[in-house]
C-alpha cells in the first residue's frame, strides 16, 4: 500500500516526520482514494516540515476530503460554478462507452469538428453522433481533430504493474550547477525567497504550485493571452499566486520571460512536450539557460504529447468501470489523480530544492496522472464504497474579496507544527505584471 513514509523514502526524505490517520479520510469509493489522498497530502506536509525543522505533521481528514473535492465547495458571489461543461462526460457509443472533455471552448470546438457537427451543436447532438459510432472509432475521430475522447475500458493489471516499477515521483539531477543554499525561510514560510514560474493550468500543476505558495514561495503564473483560463478553476487553485499573460512567440514577451527565468528557482510545466519544445521550454532547454533550475513537469498519460485530464484517465485505465455499475461507468468522489499529482509535485520540488542546496545541480521532478492511477489500482479495494460521512465545511473554508466578487474556497490541507494554516487570496487571472517582487 502507498504510504507517506514510502513516498518520502523514494524522495530521499526518510527522516521527515510523517503521521498515520486516526480515522479515514471521508472520500468513499471502492478504490483506496482515502488512503491515496492521505499519503499525498502527508508527503507534502512532511517535506515542508523537514525544511521548516518542524517536529510533527498535523493533518485533518475532513479538510483533506474537502480540499480534494474543492470545486464542489467553491462559491463565487454565493453561486456554485459548474465543474464540467455540457460537452464533458460519459456518452454511449455503438458498442460501449466513451468519455469526452470539452470544458475549454477550443476543446469543445474540436470535439464537434471531429464528429462532423456544427459550431452550435449541443449535448444531445453530440450524444446522437457518438451513439452511431463504435467507441474506438469515435475516440480516434475526435482525437484526430484535436479534441479529447477516450474509450471507457477495464483495467489492465499487467500494464499497471509495469507502471508501478517506475518511481511514483521521479526526482533526478539533469545537469551540473553550484550548490545554491537559498532555503532561508521561517518555520511558517520555509520557501520564502524561492521564485517559481508556473506554466500549468487546470488542477494538478496549480494545486502543486498553490501548495508551494502557501509555504512562502513567490509564484508567478504565466499564461498565453489567447487561451483564457476558466475563471472558477483559477479561483479554486490560484491562492497566493500572481498571474500574468505573455505571448512567448512575440519577441518582447519572450525577452521578458527570459529575464524572469534568469533568477527563477523553479519552473513548473504542464503543457505538451511538443508545444514546450517549440517555444524552447523543454527541461533541457531551460536548464541550459538557467543552470541550477528545478523543473517540475507532469503529464496526463506519461506520454508527453497526449492530451488528457483526470476524468479521461479514470475512464481509460479502468477506474470508471470499478467505480461504476452494470449499466454505466462511475467516477471517483474527487479529481483524486489531479490532486494527488499536485501534492506529489510539491513534495518533489521541496526534495529537489533541499538537494540543490546541499549538492548543487539542476533537477527534474516528474510524474503523471496515469502513474498515480496505477498506484491507486494497485492498492486494496472494497466491493462497495463505505458509507458517506457528513462533513461540516464551516471550520474549513475561507472567504476572499477578489476584484469585487465574494469568493469562498476550502482552506489548505497541508499542515505541520508551526506551519501556515490559511491561504492568501487568489488574484484575477492574467491581471498582474510579469515581474518578480523585490526580495
Amino acid at each position: 500500500m502507498t504510504t507517506a513514509a514510502a513516498i518520502l523514502g523514494e524522495l530521499g526524505l526518510a527522516s521527515a516526520p510523517a503521521v498515520e490517520p486516526a480515522r479515514p479520510v471521508p472520500l468513499p469509493a471502492r478504490t483506496a482514494v482515502a488512503e491515496l489522498a492521505w499519503a499525498g497530502v502527508s508527503a507534502a506536509s512532511a517535506a515542508a516540515a523537514a525544511l521548516a525543522g518542524a517536529p510533527s505533521v498535523r493533518l485533518d481528514p475532513d479538510r483533506i476530503a474537502l480540499a480534494y473535492a474543492s470545486e464542489k465547495r467553491l462559491l463565487v458571489d454565493g453561486e456554485h460554478p459548474e465543474a464540467f461543461a455540457a460537452l464533458s462526460g460519459f456518452f454511449r457509443a455503438a458498442d460501449g462507452w466513451v468519455r469526452t472533455h470539452g470544458n475549454y471552448p477550443h476543446h469543445a470546438a474540436a470535439l464537434r469538428r471531429g464528429l462532423g457537427l456544427g459550431d452550435s451543436a449541443l449535448r444531445d447532438d453530440v450524444a446522437a453522433a457518438l451513439q452511431r459510432l463504435p467507441a474506438a472509432a469515435a475516440a480516434e475521430r475526435v482525437t484526430g481533430a484535436g479534441g479529447l475522447c477516450v474509450v471507457v475500458r477495464a483495467e489492465d493489471p499487467a500494464r499497471d504493474a509495469r507502471l508501478r516499477t517506475e518511481p511514483l515521483i521521479d526526482v533526478r539531477s539533469i545537469g551540473a550547477a553550484p550548490a545554491s543554499p537559498r532555503l532561508a525561510g521561517s518555520a511558517d514560510a520555509p520557501l520564502r525567497g524561492i521564485r517559481i514560474l508556473d506554466l500549468t493550468r487546470v488542477i494538478a500543476g496549480p494545486v502543486g504550485t498553490r501548495t508551494l505558495a502557501l509555504l512562502g514561495a513567490e509564484v508567478l503564473r504565466i499564461d498565453p493571452p489567447g487561451i483564457p483560463e476558466i475563471a472558477a478553476q483559477h479561483l479554486d487553485t490560484g491562492h497566493g499566486k500572481r498571474s500574468a499573460l505573455l505571448n512567448l512567440s512575440a519577441p518582447a514577451d519572450r525577452a521578458r520571460f527570459d529575464e524572469l527565468l534568469r533568477t527563477a528557482d523553479v519552473v513548473a510545466l504542464g503543457y505538451r512536450a511538443t508545444s514546450l519544445a517549440r517555444l524552447g521550454l523543454s527541461p533541457d532547454a531551460l536548464i541550459r539557460r538557467r543552470p541550477g533550475l528545478v523543473v517540475a513537469q507532469h503529464t496526463a498519460w506519461a506520454d508527453p504529447d497526449r492530451r488528457g485530464f483526470d476524468s479521461l484517465v479514470q475512464a481509460a485505465c479502468g477506474i470508471a468501470v470499478i467505480e461504476g455499475a452494470a449499466d454505466a461507468p462511475g467516477v471517483l468522489p474527487a479529481q483524486a489523480l489531479d490532486h494527488t499529482t499536485g501534492y506529489l509535485l510539491a513534495a518533489g520540488v521541496m526534495a529537489a530544492l533541499a538537494r540543490r542546496a546541499a549538492e548543487g545541480g539542476s533537477w527534474l521532478v516528474a510524474t503523471s496522472l496515469r502513474r498515480v492511477a496505477a498506484e491507486l489500482l494497485g492498492m486494496p479495494r472494497t466491493a462497495a464504497p463505505p458509507a458517506s460521512t457528513p462533513i461540516d465545511p464551516a471550520p474549513h473554508v475561507q472567504e476572499f474579496d477578489v476584484a469585487g466578487s465574494r469568493v469562498t474556497t476550502v482552506g489548505p490541507a497541508v499542515g505541520y507544527a508551526g506551519g501556515p494554516t490559511a491561504f492568501a487570496a487568489p488574484r484575477p487571472w492574467g491581471g498582474d505584471r510579469a515581474a518578480w517582487l523585490d526580495r
